[in-house]
């Protein structure tokens, strides 16, 4: 094993190569992620400490008026421990994982995507990158289509920095911004705006804003906007677009 070529290695020039294949590249939330990661030896015998996968999305942050882009870690996956990969060799690593249930839905300028590493003592670390797509899950998605019938449109979706008080799930959540064009809510309701805590595939939190349309002269004083919870299950599914009707007249 020439010196010359571990010198290479150790720059990246004639080092292993990693590339992970998914399974599929749309996935629903709380699914299982599957596929291979293929490891390419290269010139020389190489030590790889660890592969591992991490799940990153990214988020708008606003400071100062000025609004900029941050990624976030939502988690990080140990797939192998160290191993010794020869030249030329060729290594196949199947790999699985549940999409975590704070990973943001794709939305907008929302991505989400997953980056392989692999750890190689005194060389330049090869890394991969695979986008996915992150669709509601049948809970979330009779929520959305709920409010569709009940006359609402979908006008906006943003992933923001999270304030305090809800860090404990992320630092970021995904508000999804709703107006009303027709149905019993127009001319009740500005705007309402969801966001989705899920618990898991059978229960779900949802943090609701309703900005209400101010009435007469009273209206210009009195406080328009109102936060409240609204606790779904999987049960709620055959009646969503009742349970979400019954639940916006209680409020406005």
């Amino acid at each position: 094993m020439s010196v010359f070529n571990k010198m290479l290695a150790s720059i990246g020039i004639g080092n292993a190569k990693v590339d992970t294949k998914l399974e599929k590249s749309q996935y629903t939330l709380g699914e299982t992620v599957s596929g291979i990661i293929d490891v390419q030896g290269g010139t020389v015998e190489q030590k790889i400490d660890e592969i591992y996968l991490t799940l990153h999305t990214n988020y708008e942050v606003e400071n100062d008026d000025h609004t900029y882009q941050k990624t976030a870690t939502i988690n990080r996956y140990l797939i192998t421990q160290p191993f010794v990969i020869g030249p030329n060799e060729t290594k196949e690593i199947p790999f699985s994982f549940q999409l975590p249930f704070e990973t943001p839905l794709t939305y907008g300028k929302t991505k989400i995507w997953i980056k392989t590493g692999m750890d190689i003592k005194n060389a330049i670390d090869p890394t991969d990158q695979d986008y996915i797509r992150v669709v509601a899950n049948p809970l979330i998605d009779s929520v959305l289509h709920a409010v569709k019938e009940l006359g609402f449109r979908l006008r906006e979706v943003d992933c923001e920095e999270a304030p305090f008080r809800f860090r404990t799930y992320a630092p970021y959540f995904q508000e999804f911004e709703f107006v009303p064009v027709s149905g019993a809510f127009r001319g009740r309701l500005k705007e309402l705006e969801f966001v989705f805590f899920v618990k898991n595939d059978q229960a779900l939190e949802v943090l609701v804003e309703l900005d209400r349309k101010s009435r007469g002269f009273a209206g210009l004083f009195g406080d328009s906007e109102k936060n409240v919870r609204l606790s779904l299950t999987s049960h709620d599914i055959p009646n969503m677009k009742h349970r979400i009707n019954d639940f916006l007249i209680r409020y406005i």
